[in-house]
């Protein structure tokens, strides 16, 4: 990169743009391209709005500016990291998220689900909402924003995990309402029951895990991968959850890819599958009488 040369902020976005075409990066935590990837990196890096005016796009930076806008973009083309993880943040649902490579990067369609209140599927406002490897805590905050009166509960195995998930919770200021729980599955929350459970557990299967492109290697593995079909912890979770939904209780899981091996392994069950307009597959809705119903078979194929 020319110390000489680039001098504006559009200078280092079509500097960056080609760059990212030349290296032939890959595109797939937030941003489809490389020109709203680069604007992203470089406007987030300098605190300065995405939507900002182009005609700002022309002011001179500062030589500290450029020397590191000059290191991230070295790392996000060097090391493949991805953009999300050179600024310690991520929006998912309009609210913004530490993320860091202890946590997966909020990109779920779940959030689609999430603005559109579970219409039509939810008849009323949940009480209580889990959200089952939780992360960064995203998809269950967003949920608590979403239903202002409902307690949420974050879970997850890893510890790491829930500690950037209590950074979220703090940084949203919901510390009443919301609180996080580690274990394994169901594990840490005998007894408890819930009006909505979500779940966007690792479920990519062996071939998808070793083909995927070097950015998704910077997460961690404990929330991609899950056994050679993917399915290991969703198969638990299945023949788990009627013991923790309320009676109108609803389920929603996201398996991606996945999702052919999950209608190889329960033909007998009847999936909702859902349809999302801003993208995304592989998600489907269990409810709490279909869970009971079937928990014998989800247990028998454990």
């Amino acid at each position: 990169m020319s110390e000489s040369r680039l001098r504006t902020l559009r200078d280092h976005i079509r500097w960056a743009v080609s760059r990212f075409h030349q290296e032939d990066l890959f595109f797939g935590h937030g941003c489809d391209n490389a020109w709203d990837e680069a604007r992203q990196l470089i406007l987030g890096a300098l605190h300065l709005p995405y939507e900002m005016a182009d005609a700002y796009l022309d002011c001179a930076l500062e030589d500290d500016e450029r020397e590191y806008l000059r290191f991230l973009l070295q790392r996000r083309i060097d090391e493949r990291v991805p953009t999300a993880y050179l600024l310690g943040e991520a929006w998912f649902c309009g609210l913004p998220f530490i993320v860091d490579e202890r946590v997966l990067i909020p990109r779920s369609p779940l959030a689609e689900l999430i603005q559109q209140g579970f219409s039509p599927w939810l008849a009323q406002p949940p009480a209580r909402v889990l959200d089952l490897c939780t992360g960064s805590g995203c998809i269950g905050i967003a949920c608590a924003q979403a239903f202002p009166e409902a307690e949420v509960v974050l879970a997850d195995l890893s510890f790491d995990a829930l500690e950037v998930a209590n950074l979220n919770i703090e940084r949203h200021g919901l510390e009443t309402r919301v609180y996080a729980v580690q274990g394994d599955g169901f594990q840490g929350l005998p007894g408890q029951r819930f009006d909505l459970i979500l779940s966007n557990p690792p479920y990519v299967d062996a071939e998808d895990f070793a083909d995927m492109p070097a950015e998704y290697h910077h997460e961690p593995a404990l929330g991609l991968a899950c056994g050679d079909d993917g399915l290991d912890l969703v198969r638990q979770i299945l023949a788990e959850a009627a013991d923790h939904l309320n009676e109108a209780g609803l389920l929603f899981v996201e398996v991606g890819n996945s999702q052919v091996h999950v209608e190889a392994l329960y033909p007998e069950v009847d999936f909702a599958w859902l349809e999302f307009e801003n993208g995304g597959h592989g998600v489907f809705m269990l409810s709490a009488e279909q869970c009971r119903a079937h928990q014998a078979l989800f247990r028998q194929r454990l």
